[in-house]
């Protein structure tokens, strides 16, 4: 047995979940590698919600994302506004929480409106469907939300929601950890 790397693994709880046609959402597009990962796995059917608060972000999104861009809204907001973008069931979100890499590291990702992105993603997330995130910690602000976030996904009802923690303990620093959400069943 190999080990997957963090980044790694969550591509595989993605590619397990998402099929061709899938309504999905990348909540932190930054350079847009996970967009288009997405945008691939959802096929020629399928449509990815890209969110990003910094236009320069979308920019890169948009650039890398080529011939897949047909398959993607990009939406310059709060991960936190997604229900106003997005109606329809999802099959699957991501985040990768912190800053942009390569871009100003004052602006970050914080647990308030996280959190509020997550319920609200939660609430359109099929059964069976998956919310993944990258919990990258290591910057000013980030221990705040990454225990926050900690705290309140601790606090689902296992009957509708599993929550998974994959991290590696014995690297030095502060590696990024995932946080896996996977709805078992819908909300009454």
């Amino acid at each position: 047995m190999k080990l997957e790397r963090v980044l790694q693994y969550a591509k595989t709880l993605l590619t397990q979940t998402i099929e061709e046609g899938a309504t999905v959402i990348d909540a932190t597009a930054g350079n847009g590698h996970d967009t288009l990962f997405l945008a691939k796995l959802v096929g020629n059917t399928g449509h990815v919600y890209a969110f990003d608060i910094q236009q320069q972000a979308l920019d890169h999104t948009k650039e890398r994302l080529g011939s897949y861009a047909s398959r993607v809204t990009l939406i310059n907001d709060g991960h936190e506004m997604v229900t106003n973008y997005v109606a329809q069931p999802i099959d699957a979100a991501i985040f990768n929480l912190g800053y942009l890499p390569g871009g100003d590291h004052s602006i970050v990702t914080i647990a308030t409106t996280t959190i509020e992105a997550i319920d609200r993603m939660l609430d359109l997330l099929i059964v069976g469907g998956i919310i993944i995130l990258v919990i990258y910690h290591g910057h000013a602000g980030g221990a705040t939300e990454r225990d926050a976030i900690i705290q309140h996904v601790s606090q689902y009802d296992q009957k509708y929601v599993h929550v998974l923690q994959y991290q590696f303990l014995n690297q030095k620093n502060t590696p990024p950890f995932i946080i896996a959400l996977e709805k078992v069943k819908a909300f009454s």
